[in-house]
């Protein structure tokens, strides 16, 4: 839940704004004064403060500019109102920090909007402010390999910049983390990082998620809703998969990069923003022109500089490394902080071709841990069959069924004599076997007792 300060002398809109707010869902407290405000900002966090102007013992002003030194943390959005508005005293607000500015009588609507807005910006920022103190180009880019140490000097070289970044790379090899690990290098670092996946939001809907809409223009939905690109102003808006957007979008796209202009839809004002612009795609966008898939202008656009993140299988002697990061990263989370891994289980991790990437190691690793709860050391028996090596051979070139089959038994067989400490009695009643019955399994599947 979000929790929303309102800060107003007049008892019936204290009132009012409370009612109106908890019925949205928010958590509400009141105060009439700004040392009642101090009180309560320094007993608990809130999202947003709505702070009058004119409060009888202190300037709202002066109340703003005590919020605006609090730890980034704790410190909420501030929405003034007033009953006494003019264009200086909104853009005095604006420039101390105030994220907006209303006017009384109270729009309801346009104070639920403001709200909203509110809570999603400060979302927005404390998630940066946690990206920022975990995210930097040598903890996103785990590995020694030449292809990562290449990476990390180009992000170096490149993220103080303004230009246009256009990401490569197959799924699972850690684009939005380059992404990030840019942002956070760039002259933008304190400001928003917003991320839009085409691929996850359809078609219909893409247009109203980048630009927003106005006035009703989405039916059953809210009156209004600040899209991607106008979050995204003064910091760095990253297009996720931006090859699946449609030719009509990447016309618009095209034009709000020319002018850092765009009208959100049903809208009628056109809005300008200062965003630098980070898209990825695993598509060869050349190959998509050539097919009508993808605007050339906007390619050329996008592609001022391009970043090539390479397939985990061309950066092999990484993956110790990584194996050993999430080890640690599943290990703490589940409480286990302790779990080592094996030479041979590094070999066959090493072997396999990953053609889900980083994305897929992190997965086997997860799950290594949670279907082996007692195991200290991960060895090459933990591993799951997709990274199996059984007779020299991976799972994916198994030429039977049969054989595919032999290997998901061994590796069975094998987990269930760990849970049974190597008995093999207490093993066999656990696979529901006669115990001959498997010693045999044993004996045809390459199974040594020692092992």
């Amino acid at each position: 839940m979000n929790h929303i300060l309102v800060v107003d002398d007049e008892a019936d809109i204290r009132g009012l704004l409370e009612e109106i707010l908890r019925d949205e869902g928010y958590g509400v407290a009141t105060a009439a004064t700004a040392g009642e405000a101090q009180v309560l900002l320094q007993d608990a966090p809130y999202d947003v403060v709505l702070l009058d102007i004119w409060l009888p013992d202190r300037d709202g002003l002066d109340v703003l500019g005590d919020i605006r030194q609090m730890a980034a943390e704790t410190r909420p959005e501030v929405v003034i109102i007033s009953g006494h508005g003019t264009i200086e005293t909104a853009v005095k607000a604006t420039k101390l920090g105030a994220f907006d500015f209303l006017e009384k009588p109270l729009s309801l609507e346009r104070t639920l909007i403001a709200v909203k807005n509110a809570v999603e910006a400060r979302r927005l920022r404390t998630e940066n402010e946690e990206f920022k103190r975990q995210f930097n180009v040598s903890s996103v880019l785990t590995g020694e390999s030449v292809p990562v140490k290449a990476l990390r000097q180009q992000i170096r070289l490149m993220a103080p910049t303004n230009g246009r970044v256009l990401i490569y790379g197959e799924s699972g090899t850690g684009k939005e983390l380059i992404a990030r690990a840019i942002h956070a290098e760039s002259l933008r670092h304190d400001r928003v990082f917003v991320e839009l996946n085409c691929a996850a939001i359809p078609e219909a809907h893409i247009e109203a998620e980048l630009f927003g809409y106005r006035h009703g223009a989405q039916p059953g939905g809210l009156r209004e809703q600040r899209g991607t690109l106008e979050r995204a102003d003064g910091g760095t808006l990253f297009l996720d998969e931006v090859g699946d957007m449609s030719l009509k979008t990447q016309a618009k796209v095209l034009s709000a990069l020319d002018d850092q202009m765009f009208t959100p839809v049903g809208g009628t004002q056109p809005l300008r923003v200062d965003v630098r612009l980070i898209a990825s795609t695993n598509k060869n966008l050349e190959e998509e022109i050539a097919k009508g898939n993808f605007r050339e202008d906007l390619f050329y656009r996008l592609n001022v500089v391009p970043f090539f993140v390479p397939p985990l299988r061309e950066r092999r002697q990484d993956i110790p490394l990584l194996a050993r990061e999430f080890l640690s990263e599943f290990g703490r989370q589940y409480g286990r902080p302790r779990v080592e891994i094996g030479e041979e289980a590094l070999e066959t991790l090493m072997q396999y071709h990953w053609p889900g990437n980083v994305r897929e190691l992190k997965n086997v690793i997860e799950r290594v841990l949670i279907l082996n709860p007692r195991a200290l050391r991960i060895e090459r028996k933990h591993l799951p069959p997709l990274a199996y090596k059984a007779g020299g051979r991976t799972t994916e070139e198994f030429s039977t069924l049969q054989q595919a089959r032999d290997a998901y038994e061994r590796e069975f067989i094998l987990k269930k004599i760990e849970e049974a400490r190597n008995n093999i009695s207490h093993a066999a009643s656990l696979l529901g076997l006669e115990r001959s019955h498997l010693y045999r399994k044993m004996k045809a599947l390459g199974i040594s007792v020692r092992e």
